[in-house]
């Protein structure tokens, strides 16, 4: 009598079915195969759903306000006044003062070079002009030319700060930032010379920082969901906000060795949930791949065809078959199936 077998192969609970000879008891050439006999029922079964599957990956990550930039200062005098380390500084306040004058911030992205005076034109001027409109200053008009109506404007300004009211911007006069910032060190002291770095800033928008290993760059990209696990257990979902795309050497766990690492920025949905939580080491769970509305059922129901490929029992009451399918995304323990007749509620088996 010819007796079938059961052969384990690669996932563990998978088998492939063959007969005596080497010849699969099950096949697809075009013929139906018998059914097997009611003792070769699987011990267990599950339904074929239509589901949506998730694959996550878990990181380390540091809970913070981003990367530090510097705060650079050209010119002489000494430093007066300085904030404290976590005080916001936004658009027409006070960054630090220099010879018991206030250096004030303004927003843009082209640091002062120059004297603004009339009949300078350029880029800066613009920019100086929209923060002057910004803070209330009107007469002028906003674009790339310094004219007397905005070196009139200029002076109101500079009478609202105690300073002399000659019309002219000096390039010491102001600090441009990106926005409203947050101070994160200080690195000048009052009582020393203002030139050189007077202290860093971050963003005031608490994220999470990630140095990912190279060799998992293809899990993210930017928009994808995230979940942060605070130190007190308590889950905050996110997004991943940037991807670096320059690797840095980082000391390895273990070792002396070092490891190549991008930077991922994850932003919070809720900022309060944080806290006062700064610097913090936190675990980040990445969802970096996501099927939705996909037919899956478990791992373990999956079979081995002696032919190649993979198949499932599918049952009918007493009577099974085996049906070939093509395997998707694997993710917690499930996997996305595709095949012949094969839908939401279909009864497979599942072998132990």
């Amino acid at each position: 009598m010819k007796r079938a077998t059961r052969m384990a192969v690669g996932l563990g609970t998978a088998v492939v079915v063959v007969g005596a000879g080497g010849v699969a008891a099950f096949g697809f050439g075009g013929t139906d195969p018998a059914p097997p006999p009611a003792s070769s029922l699987p011990p267990s079964t599950a339904k074929v759903t239509s589901t949506t599957l998730t694959s996550t990956e878990k990181v380390s990550g540091t809970l913070g306000h981003g990367t530090p930039n510097p705060l650079m200062r050209t010119g002489q005098g000494t430093v007066t006044w300085l904030p404290a380390a976590g005080d916001v500084i936004s658009r027409g306040e006070t960054a630090y003062s220099v010879d018991d004058q206030a250096v004030p911030a303004i927003y843009g992205s082209i640091p002062m070079y120059r004297t603004l005076k009339s009949g300078v034109e350029g880029n800066d001027v613009k920019q100086f002009e929209e923060n002057l409109r910004a803070l209330g200053y009107k007469g002028f008009t906003v674009d790339h030319e310094f004219t007397s109506a905005t070196a009139t404007a200029v002076r109101q300004w500079q009478e609202d700060l105690g300073k002399p009211e000659n019309g002219t911007v000096q390039a010491s006069d102001v600090v441009v930032v990106p926005g409203e910032v947050r101070v994160a060190e200080l690195l000048a002291k009052v009582g020393g010379p203002a030139n050189g770095q007077v202290l860093t800033y971050t963003g005031t928008v608490k994220t999470v920082t990630v140095k990912l290993d190279v060799a998992k760059q293809h899990l993210v990209s930017q928009g994808i969901a995230a979940t942060v696990t605070l130190p007190d257990g308590k889950t905050v979902p996110g997004t991943v906000a940037s991807v670096g795309s320059v690797a840095t050497a980082e000391p390895a766990q273990q070792g002396s060795s070092t490891q190549s690492t991008i930077e991922v920025v994850v932003t919070l949905a809720d900022q309060a949930a944080a806290g006062k939580l700064d610097a913090a080491p936190v675990d980040v769970t990445l969802v970096s791949d996501k099927r939705e509305n996909v037919l899956a059922v478990p791992v373990g129901a999956l079979v081995a065809l002696a032919e190649g490929g993979y198949g499932v029992q599918v049952l009918d009451g007493d009577a099974s078959k085996y049906v070939a399918v093509e395997t998707g995304m694997f993710a917690d323990g499930k996997v996305e199936i595709r095949g012949q007749g094969i839908g939401a509620g279909t009864v497979v088996g599942v072998p132990k």
